[in-house]
């Protein structure tokens, strides 16, 4: 009986401590060089940006590689993987823990906002418009103006014909993205649908398909055909550099229409879609893999320019007045 007790208390012993060790060796948060080396290529293999914004990605690693060693804290991890990631200069960029997530917001950090939507609400939507869908929108003089905050949200074609149909006598049409993020990429071309009167090329995408940072497809075109039913007056898309991603993306669509402008600020950018992959300690990370231009096959990843520029000033602002949305009113005026 002693016999057999030692030997399941010796079996016992060696079970934990071989168990032990085989978490420490199969630990991956302790495996921190591995993670790193593994963020790295990921991002070296699979990024659109590299030759574009001219980044020396091998002496990115020289840089921070030695700052890596198995068993260090993992919030000094994170932040020397942060650092590095920061180095692509892009909102589409981003790791994420259980304790914080990476990221890069100086496309709209470093600029004025050019937006207050509680100016907006209380001075010109006031308690007389209408909600349809994802869109805020009224007719303010003779204008039709609408207000779309997010390419989250989805629309119906029943709310778009709505819309087409209450602003049918109107002079003009004014789509306001300013602080819009970005969302679901198919609803670009669709919202730009109701916009065109013919089959429309609107630019260009081209996917990353192999390790080198020159390789990637050809540019396959983005064509926007007519929905069944569409606006027939001018367009002025309002932006400020809080527009990004999808938002982005669409204005640059709508800025390739002969009959529409784009008023305020330069948009933010975003011009690459991003893939999402995550770490062997279970960290997630994303970053752009495709390049989406414009209809001349300019890059849009820092943003897409307007053709009038106009600041909110702290004046107006003060006033209750919104300088972008009156300098768009002021535009149909003129036409």
């Amino acid at each position: 009986m002693k016999k057999i007790l030692f030997y399941f208390s010796f079996l016992f012993l060696l079970c934990n401590t071989g168990c032990e060790q085989i978490l420490i060796e199969d630990d991956p948060e302790n495996k921190a060089v591995d993670n790193f080396n593994l963020l790295w290529n990921t991002v070296d293999e699979k990024y659109s940006f590299f030759i574009y914004k001219n980044i020396d990605w091998d002496s990115v690693y020289s840089v921070y590689r030695p700052r890596v060693e198995n068993g260090m804290p993992q919030q000094e991890l994170f932040g020397v993987m942060a650092e590095m990631l920061n180095v692509l200069e892009d909102g589409h960029v981003n790791l994420s823990s259980s304790f914080n997530v990476s990221r890069n917001w100086n496309w709209y950090l470093n600029y004025p906002q050019n937006f207050n939507y509680v100016l907006l609400e209380r001075n010109y939507l006031q308690d007389d418009f209408e909600i349809t869908g994802p869109f805020r929108n009224k007719i303010i003089g003779k204008v039709g103006y609408i207000y779309y905050g997010s390419f989250v949200s989805g629309f119906t074609d029943g709310q778009m014909n709505y819309l087409i149909q209450k602003f049918k006598d109107c002079k003009g049409i004014i789509i306001d993205i300013r602080d819009n993020g970005g969302g679901r990429i198919d609803l670009i071309a669709r919202l730009t649908s109701y916009f065109v009167k013919e089959e429309h090329l609107a630019g260009y995408v081209r996917y990353k398909d192999g390790p080198g940072h020159d390789e990637f497809t050809s540019f396959y075109p983005q064509k926007v055909e007519p929905a069944g039913k569409t606006f027939s007056q001018p367009v002025a898309v309002l932006t400020n550099r809080s527009v990004y991603s999808a938002a982005n993306a669409f204005a640059s669509f709508m800025a390739s229409l002969p009959d529409a402008v784009l008023i305020g600020d330069r948009t933010g950018g975003g011009g690459g879609a991003p893939y999402s992959g995550e770490l062997m300690n279970g960290w997630r990370f994303r970053f752009s893999t495709t390049q989406m231009v414009n209809v001349n096959k300019e890059q849009i990843e820092n943003g897409v320019a307007v053709d009038i520029e106009q600041n909110l000033l702290p004046a107006d602002e003060a006033r209750g007045v919104d300088s972008i949305l009156e300098r768009a009113l002021e535009y149909f005026k003129e036409k």
